[in-house]
């Protein structure tokens, strides 16, 4: 060990040998300027200092150069050297930047930092043409930081998160860093292959620094950042900011505009700070923009800070972007921490000569041995040098992964989790072995309780034992669980094997057997928990059942990028089920309804025969235009597709002993989510389906819709379920539509009210309707509002729904969870 970090030591001291010109970067009191762009004058080499003010840049050869030092709120400053021999020192003195208004002729009738955003968002389709396509290098580096973070985190030992944690359990707890080739071309074809990938304290890691999700552009109308935030220079910007011109400086002849951004209302999604403007160009020289945790509704986090500087490109007559930083803070739950994604483009072409095979579905790659560079090649590629932290975090990180990989370390690590306590018994245990790759855990009856009028009180037991390889590139699943009902005094057993065979096809297979009481509609649109408290408390027992008997197997795998299949074929036997009791927890003056959902007073007759048969459904979910990314161990889909998501489903049943119960259904979605930009989120799914000799079918089959008919909806369903429709009363075994539009206006309205503003509410307007040969439309409406909750925790959300054709044409209100 000591050995070891001798060596990573001598690696880091010596890192100078190759940087060719180094230095620091100071201010007139001798402080340290981190992030300061350092850059070859007339040429494509370029750097950033880090935290440390310090900074290495690589230079091709000897001779004069002209080194430029750019600082935002500092003067530019231009150094002549003439270098004999490499290594070179030079440090520079930056001074603060003085600001005037001389240059500007004042108008008392107009505001002059007006005038100059107004020339720049006049300007954006001219700036957008220049740089429609080009090739460029890229340099990514993400940091996180952790403060006071806890022992556990809501109930699980958190550890010292790979060695990341010190004694006061702060410490930088991801550090990463990429070097990769990234092309563009407008409006959205993107391409990057990664040639370097380092993750501290994982020799294998794969870095997910992505080029593609740090592209923030100012130009664009609006930034994606969990919501879409306005930028201060889109087509729309002065109806979200004001802006004062605090003053001008120049830097090679060149009048540099520094404009103040600030919102006109605190809780829109925008930005403030500083932006940087070129006279006559009318072009971003630099970006200085900060928005809040409040402004894209993450509560925890409290403050992203964004700055971007540009540099002149003489041929294209365009200011470019050479760097980029993203500095972030969050707290939650009494721990926070801190970060930042630094990136550097340089080695601009914008010419590129693109032709039909330069594009692809695939956005991102890894070059072969991208992970397996050594410490002598990033000492020499970084642009960016590492500051004392990440040093020592590299060092400590690097020497304890041997360790840590290791068989006794390991083994020590399980023999602490795997101590048995009393409490287990009825909070849950798992026993590990990690060198070996495998798990044993027993799922606890405790956190099972349930009630329904067919069990009484009822609760389950499993077992589970899962294995997998490195990476998890493959893994095993072996399950069985037990459920026993009190008042039916009846256990059902099931089991299940699922093995994944890779994750770049997704190539699944499961077999799954055993009884179990299953709803009449599978999806279970009233959850175990809902169904239990409407029962117990309000005697609503909306859930019926049926007793399934069955055996499964399941095949899936994408066949072909973007179009995945799902083989399923099984044998079942239903057998109808009866309320064995009348408990509940309050005295009301009605009795429970009975088991039958085609006649909930009858008590007496099932609402079918008891049978069998044998079921094959085959399901093909289509992503149109699908965008990807390759890494060595999985495929990732993009979920950015401009093309909804189509889902073609066809179910056969055979040999039921009622040849009655033998149906064909057919059945096809689509479904999508787009963002409006400032405007909000607008979701639709569309349903349309038909069944073939089916007129006698087992109501077990028949097409049930996601219903709800209590005053709260857990399950999020918003564009797959209704909000106050009866679970059964409109199944069909007939043809139908179903359709569900809603739209989440992202605080585009409320956010306008001064009333509401400080609540950061959204509204929320949808509308879902159903068709079927059998009754009228069913229709609804909701309007709501969600962001709902307190402090740091929003995730509530309260609608008022009124439908046609159903219980609740005079309205209600459902109370909801909104992540």
């Amino acid at each position: 060990m000591i050995k070891k970090l001798l060596f990573s030591i001598l690696l880091v001291v010596s890192s100078f040998g190759y940087s060719q010109i180094n230095g620091t970067v100071t201010n007139a009191q001798n402080e340290p300027l981190p992030y300061v762009n350092i850059y070859l004058k007339n040429a494509n080499t370029g750097t950033t200092s880090n935290g440390d003010g310090v900074y290495n840049l690589n230079v091709g050869k000897l001779g004069k150069h002209v080194v430029t030092f750019q600082f935002l709120g500092y003067t530019t400053q231009d150094i002549e050297i003439d270098i004999k021999k490499f290594p070179f020192t030079l440090n520079a003195v930056l001074t603060e930047e003085t600001t005037s208004l001389d240059e500007v002729v004042l108008n008392a009738k107009t505001n002059p930092a007006d005038r100059i955003i107004r020339e720049v968002i006049k300007s954006k389709p001219q700036i957008l043409d220049k740089q429609r396509e080009y090739t460029a290098d890229f340099y990514s580096r993400g940091l996180w930081r952790v403060e006071n973070a806890p022992e556990k985190f809501f109930g699980q030992e958190i550890g010292d998160l790979g060695g990341g944690l010190d004694s006061t359990r702060t410490g930088i707890v991801y550090l990463s860093e990429t070097i990769s080739k990234i092309a563009y071309k407008a409006p959205d074809d993107f391409k990057e292959v990664i040639t370097a990938s380092k993750v501290s304290g994982d020799s294998n890691g794969f870095s997910f620094n992505s080029a593609q999700e740090a592209d923030f552009s100012f130009y664009n109308n609006t930034l994606e950042i969990q919501a879409q935030l306005v930028s201060p220079i889109a087509d729309n910007a002065f109806n979200y900011y004001t802006y004062k011109l605090i003053g001008t400086f120049k830097t090679d002849n060149k009048l540099i505009n520094k404009i103040q951004v600030t919102p006109k209302r605190k809780n829109d999604r925008v930005f403030e700070g500083l932006l940087y403007v070129v006279e006559d160009d009318w072009q971003l020289y630099g970006v200085e923009l900060t928005t809040t945790g409040s402004a894209i509704q993450v509560p925890f986090v409290e403050s992203l800070v964004f700055k971007h500087n540009f540099k002149y490109d003489e041929i294209q007559e365009l200011w470019v972007k050479i760097s980029q930083s993203i500095d972030f803070s969050f707290k939650l739950f009494g721990f926070g921490g801190n970060g930042r994604f630094s990136a550097v483009y340089s080695n601009y072409d914008f010419n590129p000569k693109f032709d039909r095979t330069s594009f692809t579905n695939e956005v991102l790659s890894f070059k072969p041995e991208a992970n397996t560079k050594d410490s002598a090649f990033w000492q020499q590629i970084r642009p960016i040098p590492l500051t004392s932290a990440e040093r020592q975090d590299y060092v400590i990180k690097d020497s304890l992964q041997e360790k840590r990989d290791s068989k006794p370390y390991k083994d020590s690590v399980d023999t602490a989790h795997n101590k048995f306590r009393l409490g287990d018994i009825l909070m849950g245990y798992s026993f590990q072995n990690t060198y070996d790759r495998w798990r044993l855990s027993y799922d606890p009856v405790l956190t099972s309780v349930a009630f329904n009028t067919i069990q009484g009180f009822n609760a389950s037991a499993g077992i589970n034992y899962s294995t997998w390889t490195e990476n998890y590139k493959q893994a095993t699943n072996v399950s069985l669980a037990a459920n026993y009902g009190l008042d039916e005094e009846r256990l059902r057993v099931t089991g299940r094997f699922a093995k994944r065979f890779d994750r770049i096809k997704n190539t699944t297979l499961a077999l799954a057997a055993g009884t179990q009481t299953q709803q009449f509609n599978s999806e279970q649109p009233i959850s175990t928990l809902e169904n239990s408290f409407a029962t117990l408390i309000w005697k609503k027992n909306y859930a019926k059942f049926y007793e399934l008997d069955f055996a499964r197997l399941t095949f899936s795998q994408e066949v072909v990028n973007g179009l995945q299949l799902t083989v399923q074929a099984g044998y079942e036997k239903r057998s109808p089920l009866f309320n064995t009791t009348d408990q509940t927890f309050f005295d009301w003056d009605f009795p429970y309804t009975s088991n039958n959902p085609l006649n909930p007073q009858d008590f007496t007759n099932p609402s079918f025969e008891t049978h069998s048969l044998a079921k094959f459904n085959l399901q093909a979910v289509v992503n149109f235009d699908q965008k990807y990314m390759s890494y060595p161990d999985g495929k990732f889909k993009v979920d950015d597709s401009k093309y909804p998501t189509l889902y073609l489903t066809a179910e056969q049943t055979l040999g039921a002993t009622n040849s009655d119960y033998n149906f064909t259904e057919l059945k096809a979605e689509i479904r999508q989510e787009l963002t409006l930009g400032n405007k909000g989120d607008f979701g639709y799914a569309v349903t349309g389906g038909t069944f073939l000799n089916a007129e006698n079918i087992s109501f077990v089959d028949y097409q049930h819709f996601n219903g709800n008919q209590t005053f709260v909806n857990l399950r999020n369903q918003r564009l797959t379920g209704f909000n106050a429709m009866p679970y059964y009363d409109f199944s069909t075994n007939n043809s139908f539509l179903e359709a569900h539009i809603e739209h989440n206006f992202k605080g585009f309205i409320l956010g306008k009210v001064p009333a509401l503003r400080a609540l950061n509410l959204n509204l929320v307007t949808g509308v879902h309707t159903l068709l079927t040969n059998e009754n009228k439309p069913y229709t609804e409406f909701n309007i709501g509002v969600d962001n709902l909750g307190f402090g740091k925790l929003k995730f509530l959300r309260v609608d008022y729904v009124r439908s046609f054709n159903g219980p609740n044409k005079e309205g209600t209100f459902v109370f909801g969870i909104s992540f």
